[in-house]
């Protein structure tokens, strides 16, 4: 049926392909005559590139191709872009794809080799002869800001990359009459996005016709299409860009890499295709790192709980050059750190610091799991500090109702029934007995407690004009075309790109209702730039249900009215008077008087003499470029059970809830996923994921060996419920919930820990919470 699947539970349309083996990755991609890329990284995380000698690389047996830094540079006509750069005024310290002058972190790359096989490739990487001049190392933001610090770039005049402030409203006036202030202090750890699939890209620029031809595993091919380009001085309408199947993305693949630049220069070089995939050792300092930030805030309230201001300063904890997202994780962090709560007064510096460490980028949640932990954190402070219940004084602090919509110190948040989906929430850890579990816990001498954390997530990302007055130079629209073909299946034609998270499902089920066809009878097509339209940002910042699906349903109502059209004029009848179901026009009232589908299409299609309208064009197609007029704003809380063994500073999760609204929802199941998949990222940064450097600055973790991820075994049981707040501005209601699940984990298991050990004056301000550093907290009794 048609009618009804927007809501419905129905299993994702991809899964079948999926779990059969039948797909095709980028490592799966094989092309005649082509050659593996290897690339030669630094391992030094400072240092000046004193002479690269490739002789004997390029001698080697199997050997095509070698390039080094200088090559590349000769090769292009830019730098590597910064996309989201929010400081205007500041120049951008970004690199080229290979180290010219200088390599500024550990594992930077420095010369490529193009080779037979990969093992060819490496081979030769390792003869070449690379003469370094060790320069001093600077990995923390205490060594980059100290005064006569080794300046990372030497046309900056320090290590700052960039600053930029969010404010709103008189924060003077909201510290100066506050009848309590509360002062802290955050630090996040670098974590990486890690997907299953290492990055990879195939690249064939052809000798003859001067096209570029890539094979990506990315977010966001359009994006993409246009970097290369500009970095290449291509015209786009030369490029071409393809999506294989996706082995998970995250943020780390909307990220775009020297690497695809490095590939299709290769390929000149050779005349030949050119495969590089990197390695997993390669991925921990190549791909983009992400999270590490030091926050410190400072709350204002009333003796009653309100709160009337906060302020403070952010330092983003960037590489040693900026990569394509340039500042933008760090600012949102800041831009959404008041979250659900109605904070008049708001003002926070962020401050871009240089270090010898991988470029920081994009990751799931991207700036807010910082700003959420911040926000919560701060309003169990003042609850702590006023001997009230935290609730109250989040419900005491809640964007009411009636203010929506809201603005923010830069996002609008268009509604929401916050003390609802709280009461949600709670009414969930009532039901499951959590309270009763963990004071019997208590009284046997355990450590169990239970946490909360709310959240706001911004979605529906996309206003062009807003986003580019806000540092981001693309644009957020997106555009969706949908056909009945002549046989009167539909197919759906998107640039979003699909990494496991079901958005074939979701667009189909969309245009499956508005058409009335059965769901099996809707193909979606998406992956390649030269058969698919245009997506202005890609797929990431919960955005591809939400705006692509709201172009589609626009799109997709025009053609029904159509289709009702033509079969009106051919059932002599008005289009009112005719309904749409399981792919059958029929007359409303009337038994018998009905035209299937694929008569309708026959007719715009194949026999238009006589049948079709006179005044209707052939074909049954209809295009959708859907710029929203704003974003929308998911929001949900999140409550988590955990056990503490106070001997060795173990976290054990035994549950974790979540109540949610993201507007209205196309598939349930898909939603759950998403939040539970999600939830399970946000307990890896809570509780293990930590990438480390050494002393001298060298990247010490390089397998999974040093990188823990949370398996089946960490992750708890999974609560899920939903509520729903249609968004007016956008068509369908649709909100986005892709990160939601990451957003809230890190508060509500610190604050589940916090819970556990409330005798021993513990408190979280750091993440992760490793065993050696709340052992630590406990036997100290401060979590500081």
């Amino acid at each position: 049926m048609g009618e009804g699947l927007i809501g419905a539970r129905v299993s994702r349309t991809e899964d079948p392909r999926l779990l059969t083996g039948r797909t095709r990755f980028l490592d799966d991609v094989r092309l005649p005559g082509m050659l593996e890329a290897a690339v030669l990284r630094s391992t030094l995380p400072h240092a000046r590139v004193v002479r690269v000698d490739t002789t004997a690389a390029a001698a080697h047996p199997g050997v095509f191709g070698v390039v080094t830094g200088a090559d590349v540079r000769a090769a292009v006509v830019a730098r590597q872009p910064v996309v989201w750069w929010p400081d205007p005024g500041a120049p951008i310290p970004s690199g080229y794809p290979l180290a010219v002058d200088a390599v500024r972190y550990p594992g930077q790359g420095v010369a490529a080799v193009a080779a037979v096989d990969r093992a060819t490739a490496e081979d030769a990487a390792e003869l070449i002869e690379v003469e370094y001049e060790p320069l001093p190392a600077v990995t923390t933001v205490e060594q980059a800001l100290a005064p006569g610090a080794p300046r990372l770039h030497e046309d900056l005049p320090d290590n700052v990359g960039a600053r930029v402030l969010v404010e709103k409203g008189d924060v003077a006036a909201a510290f100066a009459e506050a009848e309590v202030v509360l002062r802290e202090s955050f630090r996040f750890s670098r974590q990486l996005g890690a997907p299953l699939e290492t990055r990879g890209v195939v690249a064939t620029w052809d000798p003859f016709t001067g096209r570029l031809d890539v094979w990506l595993s990315t977010q966001a091919p359009e994006l993409v299409r246009e970097l290369l380009g500009e970095v290449l001085g291509l015209p786009v309408g030369r490029i071409r860009v393809r999506t294989p199947d996706v082995g998970g993305g995250f943020g780390t693949k909307f990220d775009f890499y020297g690497e695809e630049v490095v590939a299709a220069v290769l390929s000149r070089v050779t005349g030949r295709p050119v495969k590089l995939v990197e390695d997993r050792r390669e991925s921990f300092v190549a791909s983009s790192h992400s999270r590490e930030q030091r926050i410190e805030v400072e709350l204002a309230a009333r003796a009653d709980g309100t709160i009337t201001g906060m302020r403070g300063t952010l330092h983003g904890v960037l590489g040693g050059v900026v990569g394509s997202a340039g500042l933008s994780p760090c600012w949102t962090t800041a831009a959404t750190m008041t979250g659900p709560y109605d904070i008049p007064a708001f003002r926070v510096d962020v401050v871009g610091v240089l270090t010898n460490r991988s470029p920081y980028g994009s990751y799931r949640g991207y700036g807010l799991p910082k700003s959420n932990f911040v926000h919560e954190h701060m309003v169990e402070a003042l609850a702590r500090r006023l001997g009230v219940d935290a609730h109250a004084v989040r419900r005491r602090n809640f964007i009411a109702p009636s203010a929506f919509p809201y603005p923010g110190p830069v996002f609008v948040h268009d509604g929401g029934r916050y003390e609802e989906c709280l009461d949600l929430c709670l009414g969930a850890v009532a039901r499951a007995g959590w309270a009763g579990f963990a004071a019997a816990a208590r009284e046997r001498g355990e450590a169990v407690g239970i946490g909360y954390s709310f959240h706001t997530e911004v979605s529906a990302f996309g206003p062009s004009r807003i986003v580019n007055r806000g540092g981001l130079r693309h644009s957020g629209f997106d555009e969706e075309v949908v056909r009945v073909d002549s046989t009167g299946h539909v197919t759906v034609h998107t640039g979003l790109s699909a990494m496991g998270q079901g958005i074939h499902t979701a667009l189909a089920q969309v245009a499956a209702q508005c058409l009335g066809v059965p769901l099996d009878h809707v193909t979606v097509i998406s992956g390649d730039t030269d058969a698919c339209p245009y997506t202005g940002y890609g797929t990431g910042a919960s955005r591809a249900a939400a705006v692509g699906g709201a172009a589609l349903l626009t799109a997709a109502t025009r053609l029904r009215a159509k289709v009702l059209r033509i079969a009106g004029h051919v059932l002599e009848v008005s289009p009112d008077d005719l309904d749409v179901a399981d792919g059958v026009v029929s007359v409303r009232g009337v038994p018998g008087a009905a035209l299937t589908l694929a008569q309708v299409g026959d007719a715009a299609y194949r026999r238009v003499d006589g049948v079709l309208p006179e005044d209707e064009t052939p074909t049954l197609e209809e295009r959708e470029v859907y710029d929203p007029v704003d974003t929308a704003t998911s929001y949900g809380c999140t409550a988590v059970l955990a056990s503490v063994d106070v001997e060795t500073g173990v976290v054990t999760l035994l549950g974790h809830l979540i109540a949610h609204d993201c507007g209205t929802v196309i598939n349930p199941l898909i939603v759950d996923g998403q939040l539970q998949g999600g939830a399970a990222q946000g307990i890896g940064g809570a509780l293990f994921e930590q990438l480390s450097y050494g002393p001298s600055g060298e990247a010490l973790t390089r397998s999974f060996t040093d990188y823990l991820l949370p398996t089946a075994v960490e992750v708890p049981p999974f609560g899920i419920e939903h509520m729903s707040t249609p968004a007016e501005h956008v068509p369908g209601g649709f909100k986005g919930m892709g990160e939601a699940g990451v957003v809230g984990a890190g508060a509500a298991v610190a604050h589940a820990v916090e819970d556990a050990l409330s005798d021993r004056g513990v408190t979280i301000t750091s993440l992760p919470i490793t065993p050696p550093a709340l052992l630590a907290a406990i036997r100290k009794g401060t979590g500081r």
